[in-house]
């Protein structure tokens, strides 16, 4: 059996194993998570590919939840990152879903649930949090927790799997792809990538109002030196400001209370 380690020593970093090799090959149960180990993972991760989009929708949120908790990386979420990448573009994965110009409105697609999961936690494992964990653990923290260092190792074959949906025809599954290879480029074989990643991050800011995604996209444009003004509307000015804000405990009493209380007195 293998274990998440040996994923990460593959001779091939950007080449993805086949799913079912990862499905059989590793040794879940040997495994933590949040909960335990991931003993149970392998039945949940099969479902991913059945054709009925409600039983993969309660099968992505099974599996995911179990290797999810305060934005941390356990052994299992490694081997579970990589299944989930190599399912993207199996087939089973967009079986039953209705196209983006159907009546009635599509469920959210899988494949948009998988992406929005490889983005979090890639951005749970960016340079970011791992400079984070380290000032918080006298700098041992890279040395010591294996699980991030060997998602980190990943991101090239992630990004592999990713890179393909960047120009999907469904919206919520490009946007998701984007959302998710931003994280993974901060990789230093990826940064020539970048280039590509900043034209999808302009044409999801002139066609999406999601927060999070226009944050995501914006934030990235800033850090590889694109100048974003002419990018951002209204909303992103008004939160761009409010996250530069200094806390101050008066002005949100102010804002959300009377006299320093929630209620009128009495309560």
């Amino acid at each position: 059996m293998i274990n998440s380690r040996s994923w990460a020593s593959s001779p091939q970093p950007d080449a993805l194993p086949d799913h079912q090799e990862i499905l059989e090959g590793t040794d879940w149960a040997s495994l933590t998570t949040p909960y335990g180990t991931g003993a149970s993972l392998p039945e949940t991760l099969t479902r991913l590919l059945d054709l009925d989009p409600a039983v993969r929708a309660t099968a992505a949120k099974d599996a995911l939840d179990e290797v999810s908790h305060q934005n941390t990386i356990y052994e299992a979420t490694v081997p579970v990152a990589l299944y989930v990448s190599a399912i993207l573009n199996h087939s089973s994965t967009a079986a039953g879903e209705l196209d983006h110009h159907s009546d009635p409105p599509p469920r959210h697609p899988t494949r948009a649930r998988l992406l929005d999961w490889l983005g979090a936690t890639a951005y749970d494992a960016d340079d970011e949090a791992v400079a984070t964990h380290e000032r918080s653990c006298n700098d041992r923290f890279r040395c010591e927790y294996w699980p991030m260092r060997a998602f980190r190792d990943l991101r090239p074959a992630i990004f592999s799997a990713v890179q393909p949906f960047l120009g999907h025809a469904h919206e919520e599954v490009r946007d998701a792809a984007l959302v998710a290879a931003i994280p993974l480029a901060e990789h230093p074989v990826l940064t020539t990538r970048r280039a590509e990643l900043a034209d999808h991050a302009r044409r999801l800011l002139a066609t999406s109002n999601d927060r999070y995604k226009r944050d995501r996209a914006l934030e990235a444009l800033t850090a590889w030196g694109h100048d974003t003004s002419a990018l951002e509307n209204a909303n992103d000015i008004a939160a761009r400001e409010l996250q530069a804000r200094p806390a101050d405990p008066d002005d949100w009493w102010a804002s959300n209370g009377i006299d320093g209380f929630s209620e009128e007195p009495p309560f």
